[in-house]
């Protein structure tokens, strides 16, 4: 049965409307996952020697700082990790039993890249301990326990993908952890450091993670399970409906109606609202350069000024149109002037991008040249990054369900790693310019020649939305054909 399975997978994939763009971003996200194991293989052989030169105990370290590691985990995995999402319907009126149904679903998770992507490190730093001379069953059942409590984060991220605010939540839990140790007010990893430990001298202790792994794929499978019904888990439920006005954008005409249209999207639905959230997100992305001297390099200024102010553009502007695919059609068939409908998008991430701007100031206290930088990668995102964003939607052809979350099944995470591999295109360019403009005269000269860019694609603005107008109505039959497809 779970070859039949696999099999209906693989014709969806290549039977896919959009089965370019998802063969690229595999390509891509294939290199992503090569560079990561390359870096957790050296991790795992280069920590064990790293800790020792620091005159620390390897093994004892690694275990002090395991919990922290397994919250990052768990974070990184609510952002970003997809929950395999299957057309369960026709299955239901075909002769396949719902526990084979879920156990496949379930199954597809253990072999995500978030799981034995972490074998690069535990692996050969188990190896290193063992021919440091370690008690080999022990560093074996430490290893096993390693595994299962990788797991247990992996089906958690099931259990909690349709709960609020959770990523928020745990976010919190670690900068208030990592706060309250950093200023030595409590230290979480004097308690940790007991369980972790004792997984590595006391033999018995490795059954622990295991039965908590058993113990929460039983839940989890339940939970599947009981949500597997046309009238419950896999219905669309509906809420009281709010009317909303919003009076004053008439006055821009058709702009102001489709501009009231994407306000009352982002604030009616969950996977909507993640990328306001997200862009709030992206805002404190420049500390990590502006205030860390190990990534002091100035290119990579221009970098986060350019992420810090295009949070909004990078997550929402870069699903246009997929955000209207579930009446794209109905859209299609009105006297709906393309070159509105884009320019409503495109007012939207100028719009959200000069609040970024704006809210941003605070990054004034690390100086003028700091701010100036975001307030450049500002200039170039309206100026280009917008229209490439728009551009790229032409034949991004993923269609969105809003109502998603609403099943056990369903994915509500709009800001995921394909995000980011079809983002980076867009910042080769102000990075190449930077660089040119620093290495012949100055920074400046580089700050001035992203600034020039993002003026000239803005003042070439009517021409841009001419040719990607043109495009859109090229493609419109390929994207409606992929709309109806199921994602």
């Amino acid at each position: 049965m779970f070859k039949k399975f696999i099999y209906l997978e693989w014709k969806a994939f290549t039977r896919s409307a959009s089965f370019a763009t998802n063969l690229g971003l595999k390509i891509l996200m294939l290199f992503v996952a090569i560079y990561f194991a390359l870096v957790f293989l050296a991790l795992g052989i280069g920590a064990f020697y790293i800790i020792k030169k620091m005159n620390l105990e390897p093994l004892v370290t690694v275990n002090k700082f395991l919990i922290y590691y397994f919250l990052f985990d768990l974070i990184i995995r609510l952002l970003l990790q997809k929950i395999p999402v299957m057309n369960i319907r026709p299955f239901l009126v075909l002769p396949f039993k719902k526990p084979t149904i879920v156990h496949f679903s379930l199954g597809k998770t253990v072999l995500s890249f978030f799981n034995y992507g972490h074998a690069f490190f535990f692996l050969p730093f188990s190896v290193v301990l063992i021919m440091e001379g370690y008690d080999v069953v022990s560093v074996l059942l430490w290893h096993l326990a390693m595994i299962s409590l990788i797991y247990i984060n992996n089906f958690l991220n099931i259990v909690l993908n349709n709960k609020d605010n959770l990523f928020a939540i745990f976010v919190g839990i670690v900068i208030i952890l990592g706060g309250c140790q950093y200023y030595h007010v409590f230290d979480i990893t004097t308690y940790t450091t007991v369980f972790f430990e004792g997984l590595f001298h006391t033999k018995w202790m490795f059954l622990l993670p295991i039965l908590a792994l058993m113990g929460l794929y039983y839940v989890t499978f339940n939970y599947f399970k009981n949500n597997l019904y046309l009238d419950s888990g896999l219905s669309n439920k509906h809420q009281i409906a709010k009317t909303e006005d919003l009076t004053w954008l008439n006055q821009f005409g058709t702009l102001g109606t489709f501009l009231k249209n994407d306000i009352k999207l982002i604030k009616r639905n969950k996977r909507s609202k993640t990328t306001v959230i997200m862009s709030v997100v992206f805002l404190f992305y420049g500390l990590l350069f502006f205030k860390s001297h190990a990534l002091y390099n100035p290119v990579m200024h221009i970098f986060a000024g350019i992420f810090v102010s295009g949070g909004f553009l990078f997550t929402f502007g870069q699903f246009v149109p997929s955000w209207d695919s579930s009446y794209y059609q109905l859209m299609m068939t009105q006297n709906i002037p393309y070159r509105g409908y884009l320019s409503s998008k495109w007012w939207l991430i100028v719009i959200a991008t000069v609040i970024s701007t704006i809210l941003a100031s605070f990054y004034l206290y690390f100086g003028w040249q700091v701010y100036l930088t975001i307030v450049v990668g500002a200039i170039y995102n309206i100026g280009v990054n917008s229209h490439l964003v728009l551009l790229a939607g032409a034949y991004t052809k993923t269609p969105i369900d809003l109502d998603s979350s609403k099943g056990a099944f369903g994915d509500k995470k709009a800001f995921n790693v394909n995000t980011m591999l079809i983002s980076l295109p867009k910042l080769l360019l102000p990075l190449g310019l930077y660089w040119i403009g620093s290495t012949l005269m100055s920074p400046n000269l580089g700050l001035a020649m992203v600034a020039v860019a993002g003026i000239i694609g803005f003042a070439l603005r009517d021409k841009v939305f001419t040719q990607i107008e043109k495009i859109y109505k090229t493609e419109k039959y390929k994207t409606i054909a992929a709309y109806k497809q199921k994602s």
